[in-house]
């Protein structure tokens, strides 16, 4: 990302430590760069605690600040509570979390196994309401305000052909978002999301176009202005959501998609004309990525 391209002053977050769940790679490695160099204390966690480290001594090499690396598998309840217990108890509290983490990729629905569909939803339905769950209680119990955003889809509003799981996933946060900004904005707590459209990341793009270096869900139709997004875009939006001066905004799904969810719904569809031999090729470039990750993890 090209920092210089943030649009807001240095200091903004200077007194805001939020925590990022799969902060390691892609849109959440931007996200916390981003919230770095504004002066926020940044705190990410995903599965591969290595990377996490790696992430963390890179971006304070880079900006300095204090970026803190966790090994935690949200998919795991006491795992999110072993980890925010860590960081109550060594740092404070959290003034915000980032519900980035999220896997996916593209399959035709009577291809979909009961396994493939809990490796989904596992980390984005259940792993994003363990984190929101245990840190808003806190927040709670101890008076504290808070400010939870997650990243969600366009496809929240018209569903996601050949990514169901993900769809469905993400509408249920969706209305997370939207319940809990309800119920608990008496207490001073914020729930906001961000809906993408395509921002090229290599995890992403490994699973949801696995023959080229092209999003599928651009294949057929161009997106209107005729780009895929830019990083510091995304991250602009997130530091307006989560940084200090616009909270009267709550309850709110933003799209930042160049328009492509209102040209052409933003989603697979396209994928109905894909042959048998396409998705076989489809599948085997996916298991491969799936295995190039797990190697990674236990290395």
């Amino acid at each position: 990302m090209d920092t210089s391209k943030l649009m807001f002053r240095d200091g903004l977050m200077k007194d805001e430590r939020i925590l990022i769940t799969g902060g390691g790679t892609g849109l959440g490695k931007e996200m916390a760069e981003g919230f770095l160099k504004l002066g926020a204390e940044v705190h990410i966690c995903g599965r591969r605690g290595g990377v996490c480290e790696e992430t963390a001594k890179e971006l304070m090499d880079r900006h300095g600040g204090k970026v803190v690396p966790h090994a935690c598998d949200i998919r795991v309840a006491e795992a999110i509570t072993d980890m925010n217990d860590e960081i109550w108890a060594k740092h404070g509290p959290l003034t915000g979390l980032m519900n980035n983490a999220a896997g996916n990729f593209i399959s035709r629905t009577e291809d979909l196994s009961i396994r493939g569909f809990d490796a989904i939803s596992n980390i984005v339905f259940r792993g994003s309401f363990y984190m929101t769950h245990d840190i808003g209680k806190r927040w709670i119990d101890q008076k504290h305000k808070g400010n939870v955003c997650s990243i969600l889809t366009t496809w929240v509003w018209n569903g996601g052909p050949f990514v169901v799981p993900s769809a469905m996933s993400k509408a249920a946060v969706n209305t997370m978002t939207q319940s809990l900004a309800v119920e608990w904005g008496r207490y001073g707590l914020r729930f906001n999301a961000i809906a993408p459209g395509p921002f090229p990341t290599k995890g992403a793009w490994a699973r949801l176009s696995p023959d080229s270096g092209e999003s599928s869900m651009e294949r057929g139709v161009a997106n209107p202005m005729d780009r895929v997004g830019e990083m510091h875009e995304l991250v602009n939006l997130a530091v307006l959501l989560m940084a200090p001066g616009c909270e009267y905004i709550n309850g709110q799904t933003i799209a930042i998609d160049g328009a492509m969810y209102n040209a052409s719904g933003g989603n697979f569809s396209a994928l109905a004309a894909w042959s048998d031999e396409q998705w076989a090729a489809a599948r085997d470039a996916i298991e491969g990525a799936n295995a190039e990750d797990k190697a990674k993890r236990t290395v």
